[in-house]
């Protein structure tokens, strides 16, 4: 059957998931298992937009397709590419607080990550008054003008980030093609054509899941339970990026209390995560809150909440059944490096001791209304995003 491999590959994909070292309770199988389905949608996906020569974006990470920790207030594109092309990115720059472009020769992989040979985010660009920009990527020439970055050795794929903060920014546009290509057509898909493909979706699938089981071990699982690093930049070469990481484990009668100065960055966000290293459910329950969206008391610190329980506070961050899980800080867009006094205290109290704990205690209330307004919010904000 054309399809063996590819089949092959999801029995071993479910043996991954059913295995995973961090498998304890029903929850947790029944979350890998929509994992899975999520990781085979974006294999497929991936495995039939390899096309270097008359490449497109993709949009591999979502709401339904989820890994690496994915960060509920970015969009993801990804098109593949080679060293020896030319290639025209336009465009129009929408009013979110970030939009970045990187460059990585190869792929993420269960031993490493991918070298990054060039990032940068829009202030690098010439932008038009109407948001219009056009950037080009290719071989190394001199005297390329401006918005021309060249492609070193081993160049595989652009990434772009586009970084909401309010969730009410606008998105832009973005189109890639080949210069050197275009005009003209790929070649029809043949009988091996396919074969190759499901066997590259195959092997996407497999890479994709051992890859990010794996992630935790090096950045997390090796620092003590409820606390977090100091801002260090982020792994990946992002450049303009620093982040704080951290793992939790609370019983349902305890609470995290992640403090953290409200920052200068156009970008601060904090988001939890489940032992698959997934972003938790970010539409239909606050798992993650950007400096924005959270309320800021008045001696310029955030206060963030973290517990199973309700606490009826406007910075609660639901845990929604994860008594384990991750829990991480961004900073992006920055013009400095941080400092350990820009980054984040945590405190593990009893959930009765909440109101003897946080300063602003009174003032961060919230009602059930305005609680249900502010998931309702998010529901339709990320309805309209993913709609363009």
């Amino acid at each position: 059957m054309l399809t063996q491999s590819f089949a092959d590959a999801i029995i071993e994909a479910e043996k991954v998931i059913t295995e995973a070292p961090h498998v304890r309770t029903e929850q947790d199988l029944i979350e890998g298992y929509d994992y899975l389905a999520g990781s085979i949608r974006a294999s497929l996906q991936m495995a039939w937009a390899y096309e270097r020569d008359f490449p497109y974006f993709t949009q591999s990470t979502g709401p339904y397709t989820k890994m690496g920790l994915d960060n509920p207030d970015t969009l993801y594109f990804n098109a593949n590419i080679r060293e020896d092309r030319e290639y025209v990115v336009t465009g129009t720059r929408g009013t979110t607080a970030d939009l970045s472009f990187q460059v990585l020769n190869g792929d993420y992989s269960p031993v490493e990550v991918p070298d990054s040979l060039a990032a940068f985010d829009d202030r690098r660009l010439r932008i038009e008054e109407d948001g219009s920009f056009e950037l080009r990527f290719g071989p190394a020439k001199p005297d390329p003008g401006p918005n021309y970055f060249a492609l070193g050795p081993g160049s595989s794929m652009l990434v772009v980030r586009e970084v909401h903060s309010d969730w009410t920014e606008r998105r832009g546009s973005i189109q890639i093609r080949c210069e050197d290509t275009a005009g003209g057509a790929p070649p029809p898909p043949t009988r091996d054509t396919m074969a190759k493909r499901y066997g590259v979706t195959g092997k996407i699938l497999l890479s994709r899941l051992r890859t990010f089981l794996a992630f935790p071990k090096w950045f997390y699982l090796n620092l003590p339970v409820n606390t977090m690093t100091e801002p260090r930049p982020t792994p990946g070469g992002l450049t303009t990026q620093y982040s704080s990481a951290g793992h939790y484990e609370l019983g349902d009668d305890e609470v995290m209390i992640v403090t953290v100065p409200r920052s200068d960055a156009p970008y601060q966000g904090i988001q939890l995560g489940s032992m698959w290293y997934l972003s938790l459910d970010y539409i239909n329950h606050q798992t993650s809150l950007t400096a924005d969206q959270a309320r800021v008391d008045p001696d310029g610190k955030i206060r963030f909440v973290l517990s199973e329980r309700d606490p009826g506070l406007v910075n609660w961050l639901e845990r929604t059944g994860h008594d384990r899980g991750y829990v991480q800080i961004r900073w992006q867009r920055l013009s400095r490096e941080l400092t350990g006094a820009d980054g984040p205290e945590v405190e593990v109290v009893k959930f009765g001791e909440l109101a003897d704990r946080l300063p602003f205690h009174e003032q961060a209330r919230v009602s059930a209304a305005e609680w249900a307004g502010r998931i309702a919010a998010r529901q339709a904000a990320v309805a309209s995003r993913m709609l363009g």
